[in-house]
């Protein structure tokens, strides 16, 4: 008997695979860029929209913080399981020393001020106010900086630019040439940071995709770089799809879930020597393995993915409840091995600041129920024909070794999807939150990037 689940289950992958990833269909045909109205009411009663852009800081206002010590003072916790870990989740002891830091140490008006350390800005589209960081870098005369947009995922925010920012836009005095200048805008989905929450249903990565492209429109770019890692990979993959002849590179750090045709993934997984290299061997796991571990780590996509409001309720109002629930996939997703730690590998990995300001964009905006939305829009989306589609702009990609097992995949694999990859390199380590844990090596990747991109043939 001990044999029949694990072959049950991989008939099921097979099955299920076959059919979301289109093994045996041809490649779609890119969608329509189409347009949208996300605002109240209806687009023809609603008010004339101001289309300028607004600069604006970032505040944390003295009833901000007294409401949220408060909650803090005023949690109730409860007693962990001995030697658990962080496999039950972020341990209660844990938190309460999470706790006694976010009230005496967290210096609230000192991250405020570094909130402002780059200028903010928001701008109306589809009826919506999208928020942007946007940072332009001094030039010398007759210089010339790179327009490249960053888009963020979920449990993170537009914070996660903050570390790759100044690698990006002052790269002379951090590690690169003068060639190497972008102009860099990191904006906020709708829904997550200061960006307004979509007031209709349908909200998608097609839909944001449209607006980033739009807002790159307004800021006067008719060319341009895009980046993502986590939603942020397929918001810039679908702006790709979208907007070929404007968007000049597409470079990511997390792939989609069904890139590579399944019938390969099983075959590779259990002999991949029949069809991969040998160095490509090590990024490919047994389907069952990863299938329990999908099932153990998988948990909040379905519950966002079907009643996101219901939980949104309890993340909205508990501070400690906000904090647990991003903290521990910033342990389980950046090095799945940390589950093995009391801390979940969050004190030695992460600076405790850089997680607590990350938070504070959900807290102070109240909008982690509109953020976890944004799985049940786009559920019908990566089920749908846009993953069979085939991505013709310049790409590339940075493997970070402790990603997602999901969403590693071999280089000869990305190719079924990425025709036009130019460049696929091995980080020698970080996960998931690239940017925000490994600036440095993702800055360089980028730079690289561009630099073969701008010698391609015209």
């Amino acid at each position: 008997m001990g044999w029949r689940w694990p072959l049950i289950l991989s008939v099921l992958a097979v099955v299920a695979g076959l059919y979301l990833s289109g093994t045996f269909s041809e490649p779609s045909t890119p969608p329509s860029l189409g347009d949208g109205w996300w605002g109240r009411g209806d687009r023809e009663k609603a008010p004339k929209v101001d289309e300028s852009i607004r600069q604006f800081s970032i505040s944390i206002s003295n009833d901000t913080i007294n409401d949220l010590k408060t909650r803090l003072r005023n949690t109730r916790h409860f007693e962990g399981l001995e030697g658990t870990k962080f496999h039950y989740g972020v341990r209660p002891e844990y938190m309460q020393t999470v706790v006694k830091y976010w009230l005496n140490k967290y210096d609230f008006k000192a991250q405020e001020k570094y909130f402002n350390k780059y200028n903010h800005y928001r701008t109306n589209l589809e009826g919506l106010d999208i928020h942007f960081v946007h940072v332009k870098p001094t030039l010398k005369p007759g210089q010339k900086s790179k327009p490249l947009l960053i888009s963020h995922g979920w449990p993170g925010s537009f914070y996660e630019c903050y570390k790759i920012l100044p690698l990006l836009t002052d790269p002379v005095n951090n590690g690169g040439t003068a060639e190497d200048i972008f102009e860099v805008i990191c904006p906020s989905i709708p829904g997550f940071g200061y960006s307004e929450a979509s007031h209709k249903t349908g909200m998608n990565a097609h839909a944001v995709a449209r607006i980033f492209g739009k807002l790159m429109s307004r800021l006067g770019h008719d060319k341009y770089y895009v980046q993502g890692g986590d939603w942020g990979s397929l918001i810039t993959k679908i702006m790709g799809l979208l907007l070929p002849e404007r968007v000049k590179g597409l470079h990511i750090n997390m792939m989609d879930t069904f890139d590579p045709p399944i019938l390969q993934l099983i075959i590779g997984s259990y002999f991949p020597s029949l069809i991969l290299p040998a160095e490509d061997h090590h990024k490919v796991w047994p389907v069952v393995p990863m299938l329990f571990g999908m099932l153990r780590e998988s948990g909040y996509f379905h519950i966002q993915a079907t009643k996101p409001d219901t939980i949104g309720h309890s993340l909205t109002d508990s501070p400690v409840g906000l904090a647990a629930y991003i903290l521990e996939k910033f342990s389980s997703i950046t090095n799945m091995a940390w589950l093995d730690l009391e801390d979940g590998g969050l004190n030695d990995g992460w600076q405790i600041d850089d997680l607590l300001n990350n938070i504070m964009v959900y807290w102070m905006n109240g909008n982690m129920a509109s953020a976890m939305r944004f799985y049940k829009e786009n559920v019908g989306l990566l089920l749908g024909d846009i993953n069979k589609c085939q991505i013709k702009v310049p790409s590339g990609v940075a493997d970070f070794p402790n990603e997602v097992a999901t969403f590693r995949k071999p280089e000869t694999w990305v190719r079924y999807k990425y025709i036009n990859l130019i460049q696929y390199n091995t980080m020698p380590r970080g996960g998931h939150f690239a940017a925000l844990e490994e600036p440095q090596l993702l800055a360089e990747d980028i730079r690289l990037f561009v630099r073969k991109v701008e010698t391609l043939p015209k």
